[in-house]
């Protein structure tokens, strides 16, 4: 029986919804995309960029002010588009985009920045597919994405409560390192990066995948409300993981550069 994917509406209204609460809860994002911002080589001269997966924008404006060049913001979501448009208004361009299927010329760009978008897509080789074709030769994706035990701490906690999928599901590290090598590109680089985010109480890190749009779209996630009982449970269970610093949330990152080859 196939494997269930993502329902990318689902995905999109999800985020549409956090487009005005995501960036006060975005502080793991920044340092993942800056991370990210600063692996692209620094002698890159990019005329064509595109900030694939942008959300409100932020790094639209990053990498606006470090190449001095306009950049178009792609997104699934045209609620994110919307509040991005009024954060930017000098940014050219804010298009509605599927990143397996964009609307754009090949050979068209130089680079390609994705911060923590391409996990969303069902299937990756679709995205990296459609990045090879538009990028001009000798051209960049730079783009970052959570890993297998991102969240694992959420993920136990709830396996002592039911056998619902209530946290997404994230790629290992070797799949996702078989697919960039079946990519068709020259060239490229993944690093792992691991970060622990602390808090006082699971509430606030619930509340803040809320925030952020990115709690629970996975196939076999339960309907309803989750009840007192059940969240008590939840709670219960998680405090086996807190430490001095709080109830930690862990997240592994890759961050990936691929460089399409030149013309001969």
């Amino acid at each position: 029986m196939p494997e269930p994917v993502l329902d990318k509406r689902l995905i999109a209204e999800s985020f549409s919804r956090a487009a005005v609460t995501y960036d006060q809860a975005a502080a793991l994002q920044r340092t993942v995309g800056s991370n990210l911002l600063e692996r692209v080589p620094a002698d890159s001269a990019p005329v064509d960029i595109i900030d694939l997966g942008c959300g409100t924008g932020y790094f639209s404006r990053a990498l606006t002010a470090r190449f001095q060049q306009p950049v178009i913001g792609l997104d699934l979501a045209e609620g994110m588009l919307r509040h991005a448009r009024q954060l930017s208004p000098a940014l050219p361009a804010w298009v509605a985009a599927d990143a397996e299927a964009l609307p754009l010329r090949s050979d068209s760009q130089d680079l390609i920045f994705s911060s923590l978008a391409l996990q969303w897509c069902p299937d990756l080789s679709k995205a990296l597919a459609e990045a090879w074709r538009v990028l001009r030769p000798g051209g960049c994706l730079a783009f970052n994405t959570l890993l297998e035990g991102s969240l694992h701490e959420l993920r136990s906690a709830w396996r002592a409560v039911d056998d619902f999928v209530h946290v997404n599901r994230f790629m290992p590290l070797d799949e996702l390192q078989a697919v960039l090598g079946t990519a068709g590109f020259a060239d490229w680089r993944c690093e792992v990066e691991q970060h622990v985010l602390y808090y006082p109480r699971l509430g606030e890190l619930t509340q803040e995948l809320k925030s952020l749009g990115a709690h629970n779209v996975n196939p076999g996630r339960p309907g309803g409300l989750t009840g007192a009982a059940r969240l008590r449970r939840l709670t219960a269970a998680y405090e086996d993981f807190r430490t001095a610093d709080g109830l930690p949330a862990s997240w592994q990152v890759a961050q990936v550069l691929m460089f399409k080859a030149t013309d001969n």
